[in-house]
């Protein structure tokens, strides 16, 4: 970068003094006819920034439920989670949606790109939602999609990208604005083994780069890759390691 260039929020944000993550004894009941289903039961634990974090459970663990919980695309039934200081836990709708825009880089198993636009425009919406200047997101979508080894498929369309490439232009959409996390739902389940590992070594040299880092998997070799191992079970965390 010149001396000249703009700051970009491409880069992770400053270090964050304490927790980046609190979550303390999270509920979340749903009610089903007249049964009541607990999916997370007194969940807790903390991320700090730039921590790589894989959340691993078999289907109908509690996993996905609590992915929705730390995205803030859902509220719990009890307790309290923090995210950057802030207690989004008693936050509304509006609000929430101004947190996952700031705050959170979404990498889905399906891409969700928009099939008639290039890489480029594909990057650039969020910042379009955030009211960004239309010079500034184009700088810093390039930039973005350089980060990810893609700045001579910019003006690509999905459907001249292979699935890697593809997932690659969903993760710098993830990391165009900035995020305190980047949150990544079974990211390399469309793809096969050896793009796969592209993706994850991606991940990698992100987390490397300071980044922080949440994987949702039910798969061993994908948890592996992080730097931490979070098994859910039956709603609750049945362990929390380190992987050496």
């Amino acid at each position: 970068m010149t001396a000249t260039a703009p700051v970009l929020e491409t880069q992770p944000r400053a270090t964050f003094d304490g927790a980046l993550i609190r979550a303390e004894e999270l509920w979340r009941s749903y009610v089903m006819g007249t049964e009541e289903i607990h999916a997370l039961r007194g969940v807790s634990f903390t991320i700090d920034p730039g921590e790589y974090v894989a959340i691993m459970g078999p289907s109908g663990s509690g996993k996905s439920t609590l992915m929705n919980l730390i995205g803030c695309l859902d509220t719990p039934s009890k307790g309290v989670y923090v995210l950057r200081g802030k207690v989004v836990s008693e936050m509304n709708d509006d609000e929430l949606a101004e947190v996952r825009n700031r705050e959170i880089g979404f990498v889905f198993q399906t891409f969700n790109l928009l099939p008639r636009a290039s890489a480029l425009h594909n990057v650039k919406l969020p910042m379009v939602y955030a009211g960004i200047p239309r010079e500034e997101r184009l700088e810093r979508a390039r930039r973005a999609l350089e980060q990810v080894d893609l700045a001579d498929r910019m003006h690509h369309k999905p459907n001249e990208l292979s699935g890697g490439q593809r997932q690659r232009v969903a993760i710098a959409r993830a990391l165009v604005m900035g995020p305190s996390i980047l949150l990544a739902d079974e990211p390399t389940g469309n793809l096969d083994t050896r793009t796969g590992e592209e993706i994850l070594e991606l991940f990698q040299h992100l987390a490397a780069k300071g980044n922080t880092l949440i994987v949702v998997t039910h798969e061993e070799e994908v948890a592996r890759h992080a730097q931490r191992i979070i098994r859910i079970r039956d709603g609750l965390v049945a362990s929390d390691e380190t992987v050496g």
